[in-house]
């Protein structure tokens, strides 16, 4: 056994400030219960001040406030692009037709005549006015004096000479030149009136008066706003091919009685 003093400075040497025996010690003194509570770490030493410098106490800033969670807007986006199907694709790219470029104006002259009931739209051979000493008409009298009919035809207004115009922006093509002629006809046989039938003498006649082809040549047709209609070949068609006067004067006498029993 040791005496107090040198287990003091024992435990001070090992800096433990205080030792508690497991059982009481004999002639030992009483313990202290303060020496068992916990002992509270020393404070730091304040820093130096140097004189003259103002000491400055800078307050502990407050806690940062927690941001607050937004509630978040969805943004419409645009539609993603829906692929055509291929068959539309290849319509799309599918190049245009050019438009069709417009039919040549025909070229034509005709001059309509009266000879007496009946009404003559007869091709000119040459483009001008029948002269007396002609070939074609010395032809058409002829067929008119077979017919039973005046052979001497008067004009009924001036020739129709297609296209009217030369040159020009003017839609000049068989269409038009169509309606022209059936509003032309028209228009002198309902002044006329009193028309037993009409001749349509040359392809050009039959085409633009009748909208009518080379097979009705020799035929009696009936069309719509015209009186009953007789196709003829032209003038120098018969002139050039003598058979066709034959076959002519054979389909003559099938429809010539109307047009005396009219004169009579």
């Amino acid at each position: 056994m040791i005496d107090e003093a040198r287990r003091r400075a024992y435990l001070g040497a090992m800096q433990v400030v205080s030792w508690l025996p497991r059982v009481a010690l004999p002639f030992a003194a009483p313990s202290r219960p303060e020496l068992l509570e916990p002992l509270e770490p020393p404070a730091a030493p304040p820093a130096p001040v140097r004189p003259g410098v103002e000491l400055k106490i800078v307050p502990e800033a407050p806690p940062r406030p927690r941001p607050v969670e937004r509630p978040k807007i969805e943004v419409p986006r645009p539609a993603a692009r829906v692929e055509a199907p291929a068959a539309a694709s290849e319509e799309a790219v599918k190049p245009v037709a050019p438009k069709a470029a417009p039919l040549p104006p025909p070229r034509f002259a005709l001059q309509l005549l009266r000879a007496g009931r009946c009404a003559l739209l007869v091709e000119l051979p040459t483009g001008e006015p029948f002269q007396s000493r002609d070939p074609g008409y010395l032809l058409l009298r002829d067929l008119l004096r077979a017919a039973g009919l005046a052979d001497s035809p008067r004009p009924l207004g001036e020739p129709v000479r297609w296209p009217l115009l030369r040159g020009g922006n003017l839609d000049q093509g068989p269409q038009a030149a169509r309606e022209y002629v059936q509003t032309f006809v028209a228009a002198r046989l309902e002044e006329e009136g009193d028309c037993a039938c009409l001749w349509l003498v040359g392809l050009p006649a039959l085409r633009f008066a009748a909208a009518l082809e080379a097979d009705a040549f020799n035929h009696e047709l009936q069309v719509e706003g015209l009186p009953p209609v007789w196709a003829l070949p032209g003038l120098e068609t018969l002139m050039e091919e003598p058979a066709r006067k034959a076959e002519l004067w054979r389909a003559m006498r099938q429809v010539r009685v109307r047009w005396i029993s009219a004169n009579e």
